[in-house]
């Protein structure tokens, strides 16, 4: 069975990603200086890009279907302003998931497309913190997930204050 609200479960993929495929491009390029195979080392990252891509794709498609459940208790302007952001980093994964296929080449061509995915994958971590920062302020500022409860919450356990119990320093 699905989650209901489907969006906050998938979003983590490609947020786990951003922030991962940097490392595995920097473990390729040390592995590849060390005499690994760079088609090997590059179809990798060509996989996890794949991955990436798709997942952000799920996210923003799921994010766009609770969008109309969600504004019924966050202003419209601040849903858009995180579903752009959501939207940049989509079309950022793609056109980084193309440029990391053609860096599969041989000769300058591949080492040049190498080189610019390599670098867009630190902007897509980037893009994905900003992403992430906006959602969670959805959330935790404005009361988002407000939207899918069934009655208004109360005070959390943690926060009812206990008793205060006085030191009883008299004699009985």
């Amino acid at each position: 069975m699905l989650p209901d609200p489907l969006h906050p479960a998938v979003i983590h993929m490609p947020m786990a990603l951003a922030m991962l495929v940097p490392v595995f491009v920097i473990g390729v390029m040390v592995a590849v200086k060390r005499g690994a195979s760079m088609r090997k080392g590059w179809s990798l990252i060509v996989a996890l890009m794949a991955v990436f891509t798709v997942s952000s794709v799920i996210a923003v498609e799921t994010g766009e279907d609770e969008e109309e459940v969600v504004e019924d208790v966050v202003d419209h302007d601040i849903i858009h302003e995180h579903e752009e952001a959501g939207e940049r980093l989509r079309n950022l994964a793609v056109l980084t998931f193309a440029l990391s296929m053609v860096g599969l080449a041989n000769g300058k061509v591949g080492a040049a497309f190498r080189g610019v995915s390599a670098g867009m994958v630190f902007v897509l971590a980037v893009a994905a913190y900003g992403v992430g920062k906006s959602g969670g302020e959805l959330v935790y500022d404005h009361g988002a997930a407000n939207a899918y409860m069934e009655t208004p919450a109360g005070p959390s356990p943690s926060t009812i204050a206990e008793p205060e119990h006085e030191d009883d320093d008299s004699d009985d």
